[in-house]
Formats: C-alpha cells, structure tokens, sequence
C-alpha cells in the first residue's frame, strides 16, 4: 500500500511547486521520504508494529494537514479522501477491529476540518480548473489505490479458495477409498452412529494359499506388488458388478454386495465377481509361479456399519460373515467354496458342483458347493 502511495505523494509534491505552493508541496514530499525512511528501519530492525503504525499515521494525518494547508475542502480538492486509506491499510494489516478505530479516526479528522474550515485561509494560487482537475485525480488516485489493493487481496483469496477445493477433492477422494459413498455422505453430515440391518447380503473372503511361505522366500517389494496387482484387479471386478469392498488384511481380500445399498441380486452379482477374481488369477503369472487363492462365499443376514472415529473403516457382523470367512479357510485352492444358503440363490442361474458335508470349525457339519460358472 505504502508503495502505491509514495509515488503519487511525489507527484502531487511537484505539482504544488509548479503552483507556487511550497507548503502545499513540502507535505506530500514528507509523506514521500518518511515512508521511505520507515521502510529502511523496518528493512532493518523487522519491528513491523512500529512500521505499521508509522505508515498508518501517515497515511491518516498527513492529507488532513495538506487541506488546512490549502484552504479547506473545495481549494484543497478534498485532498483529505487519501486519509481513507488508513483505515483500509488497517483492515489489511492489523484486522477489521482495529481497522474500525482508524475508520473513526478518518471520521473525526473530516468533522474537525469542517469545524476549522472558516478559519483558515481560503486562497491559494490555485486556478478554478487546477482545482477541478486535483478533484479528479484525489477522487481516481484513491479510488485506484483501494481498487488495486481489493484486487490483489480478491485474487489472494480466489487462489486460496481454489486451493482449498483442490485439497478437499483430495480428501474427497481419500474418504471414498475408505468408505462407501453413501456412508461418508452420512458420516459428514450426521455425527450418529452409523449401523444398518440388512436382511440379504452375499459375503465374499479369498486368501493367497501358502502365503506364509511365500513371503519368507520373496523379496519384500515382490510379494507388495504381486498384491497389489491381484487386488487392484479385484478392485476393479467390484466396480464392475456393484460390489463392495470391505478390507484387505495382509493377503486375505474381503468383499460384499447388497451393502450399503439393498439389491435383491446380491449373490449373483457377487458370484460373477468371484468367478472373475478366479479366472484372473488362474490366467496370470505373476513372474513368481503360479499363485492360488482360496475363496469362500455365503448369503444371509448381516450388520454393516462405522467402527471407531480415527482410521474408521465401513464393516460387516453377523453369523453369516463368520460363516464366509470359514467357507474360504476351509475351502479348496483355486476354487470358491458356498454354502446352502448362497445355492438356493444361484442354482438357477450357476452352475454348482456338490461338495458334500464338511465340519466347519464353530458350525459343525455344513453342506457346501463349489461354483464352477455360469449356465
């Protein structure tokens, strides 16, 4: 602001000097090398509250006293409008509190000139237009100094605003990795507990078989991308058929559909991902061997909701998750293994291959099915 300033009170100095106005002229001018000197103090000392006050000062008293000096408001072209931009260099230095103080001190400095007005002197060598145009370029020159700085500070807030926006795609973004975009809709705007019952959902758990092993024989970025890659496929098959993916714990992939939207076709369309997680990892290399997982599948009733409020996830409860979970430990390499609930679902539209009845560890004897496609 005071560079702005500076330059026009050295114009307005030498153009009183050209009128025979050297008082008039000597303000402007002192303006002019007091900023300056307070710029080379602050440079030096970095003691900015004496800065700002000093500049502040100046900018209110010193347009007040280049009026008296020129004979009032009319002879003076209302020259006292360049004391407004104290009160606006508050705003943008100190804060619009203070910047209300300086704004009441404008308005006492325009009353007292008015109440000083008949006792000063009314002449200067100023001509009727000389005056006309100093009101012209007293109304502009402040006008200018206001704009330029609204502008900047206008352009300052849009770049941070559109930061802002950037920053809050990316946490967007973050929060729909984690949670389904329902779920992080409700948890912004709902601080409630959020647990819903679903009468039908289909469960899905597979696991890397022998991944123990494994892992002690390959380096640690090997088994790190051949995850990655496996699920990210496994990731993309849930988009596709409107499936979703609950977790991943170490190489264990949990997925669901009919959460947390109900769909009436939940172990359909989940067994179309399970079939297509299967043939993908029988068709890939890996460039380590060959690589099977066990996959595990079941349909039934089940609680789906937010667990803690740091690094909170969206999960699933009940007896028909368990029953999932077991469908994959105690299930056969590279196949998916269902249960009876699940293939009263299915057997119209899939093909399932009996397996007979297994103990299942916490259930006892369970009769299961493998998937084997579509008809």
């Amino acid at each position: 602001l005071a560079a702005m300033i500076a330059p026009a009170a050295v114009v307005w100095g030498a153009a009183y000097l050209a009128f025979a106005e050297p008082l008039a002229a000597s303000i402007p001018l002192a303006y002019s090398a007091a900023s300056g000197v307070s710029l080379a103090v602050f440079a030096m000392t970095r003691r900015y509250r004496v800065f700002r006050l000093t500049q502040l000062l100046l900018m209110l008293l010193l347009p007040f006293s280049l009026q008296l000096a020129l004979g009032g408001f009319v002879n003076a072209s209302a020259v006292i409008l360049w004391s407004l931009l104290a009160p606006l260099g508050a705003m943008l230095m100190s804060g619009r509190r203070q910047a209300v103080w300086w704004f009441g001190g404008f308005a006492v400095l325009v009353v007292v000139a008015q109440l000083v007005q008949p006792t000063v002197g009314l002449d200067n060598n100023l001509s009727t237009a000389t005056v006309l145009v100093f009101f012209g370029m007293n109304v502009v020159g402040v006008s200018a100094v206001a704009f330029i700085t609204l502008h900047y500070f206008v352009g300052q807030r849009d770049a941070a605003f559109g930061m802002l926006e950037v920053e809050q795609a990316k946490s967007e973004s973050l929060l729909l990795n984690i949670l389904p975009r329902q779920v992080a809709a409700l948890l912004k705007d709902d601080r409630r507990v959020i647990a819903d019952h679903y009468a039908g959902v289909s469960v899905l758990f597979a696991d890397v078989v022998g991944f123990t092993p494994m892992s002690q024989e390959l380096p640690p970025e090997t088994m790190v991308a051949l995850l990655n890659d496996v699920f990210s496929h496994f990731d993309r098959l849930a988009a596709e058929h409107g499936c979703e993916k609950i977790r991943t714990i170490g190489d264990n992939y949990m997925v669901a559909c009919g959460v947390p939207e109900a769909r009436p076709d939940h172990a359909q369309a989940l067994a179309r991902m399970a079939l297509g997680m299967r043939d993908f990892v029988a068709g890939a290399g890996f460039g380590v061997g060959r690589v099977q997982f066990r996959i595990g599948m079941n349909s039934g009733p089940a609680v789906a909701g937010i667990i803690g409020t740091t690094k909170f996830q969206y999960d699933l409860w009940g007896d028909s998750v368990n029953t999932a979970s077991r469908m994959e430990s105690q299930g056969v390499p590279g196949r998916i293994q269902i249960t009876r609930a699940t293939y009263e679902l299915l057997e119209e539209a899939f093909v399932c291959e009996p397996r007979g009845s297994i103990e299942v560890k916490g259930k006892g004897a369970m009769e299961t099915w493998f998937l084997e496609g579509v008809r």
